[in-house]
């Protein structure tokens, strides 16, 4: 068994208030695997593990990447609260630190990648840091010159996987190592991937908005306005703006209340917070403001945002 129980190993953090955040997850290779690295399939995967967090459907979060190409069928995953279907020759990738939860996968058969970050030599890692980065697409579909090629470079990192003995140690995750790279370098060329990357504009404008996201992991809970990161940049409100603009479609002030309404969802809905405690902890000055602000954006209050989702099992 390749894939091990071990990766359900968890961190110990905790939220404020006491209450447990949504579980982390770190990557715990089996005995005898070194490196940061392993792939399966999902049928073997989940035949492998019945007390996985699909049985039952409870969400968590993982220090590593999780990318499957699907095969045959289809696949329903959640992603930071998004329900994702990834069909037929595409590829889901959910990177370290997002809330995902798994769902039965039912006739989906594909093939299972995790690795962790520093697996990717530093070449690599920047040529792919549009992609590897937490606000890339979930759901990919390569372009179809490329479909063929992908799923036999993933057959390849199976079987070299698989391979464990077969040659020396080191010749082996060299092997790995770079199937996997030349396999993420090629999927960065989807359709989905580079249009993301095209939209976001100038040079200048990507660093400004990659900049402003670093900001704004940082210090969403306490700096609500686009002044405040402007400040935090060394820029102008008028400068970030654009490359908001640029990058997402979105202004400023929108992109700040998605990061917030995030993670509002994720300790209502996963970490069993309660609405006061959310709001203290989004920096609302008023309970009643929060749940204003949740109901705008989701249509429902924090408490029945809730009861729907311990009713789906999150």
């Amino acid at each position: 068994m390749m894939v091990s129980k071990r990766h359900l190993k968890r961190s110990s953090r905790a939220g404020r208030s006491g209450q447990a955040a949504v579980p982390l997850y770190g990557f715990q290779p089996p005995v005898g695997t070194p490196y940061g690295l392993e792939v399966n399939t999902v049928e073997d995967f989940f035949a492998q593990h019945d007390d996985w967090p699909w049985n039952p459907p409870r969400p968590g979060r993982a220090t590593f990447h999780y990318l499957i190409l699907v095969t045959e069928g289809e696949l329903l995953h959640d992603v930071d609260h998004v329900t994702r279907t990834v069909a037929c020759g595409q590829w889901l990738w959910v990177r370290p630190g997002h809330a995902q939860r798994w769902h039965p996968p039912g006739a989906a058969r594909g093939l299972f990648i995790l690795f962790e970050p520093d697996v990717l030599t530093s070449d690599a890692a920047r040529l792919l840091a549009p992609l590897t980065a937490h606000e890339a697409p979930a759901v990919l579909s390569p372009h179809p010159d490329d479909a063929a090629w992908l799923r036999q470079t993933a057959l390849q990192l199976l079987d070299e996987h698989r391979a464990l003995g077969r040659r020396r140690l080191d010749v082996h995750h060299a092997l790995r190592r770079s199937l996997l790279e030349s396999l993420l370098l090629r999927l960065a060329g989807s359709p989905d991937a580079t249009s993301t990357r095209a939209s976001a504009g100038g040079t200048g404008r990507k660093d400004t908005y990659a900049h402003f996201v670093d900001a704004l992991e940082l210090n969403f809970r306490e700096l609500h306005r686009a002044a405040d990161y402007a400040g935090l940049l060394g820029c102008s409100v008028r400068t970030l703006s654009r490359a908001a603009r640029d990058a997402t479609g979105k202004g400023v002030r929108e992109v700040i209340d998605e990061r917030r309404l995030l993670e509002a969802r994720r300790l209502l809905g996963g970490a069993g917070w309660d609405a006061r405690a959310v709001a203290v902890h989004l920096g609302f000055t008023d309970p009643a403001n929060f749940g204003r602000f949740f109901r705008n954006h989701t249509g429902l209050t924090p408490a029945a945002f809730t009861a729907r989702e311990a009713g789906t099992g999150m």
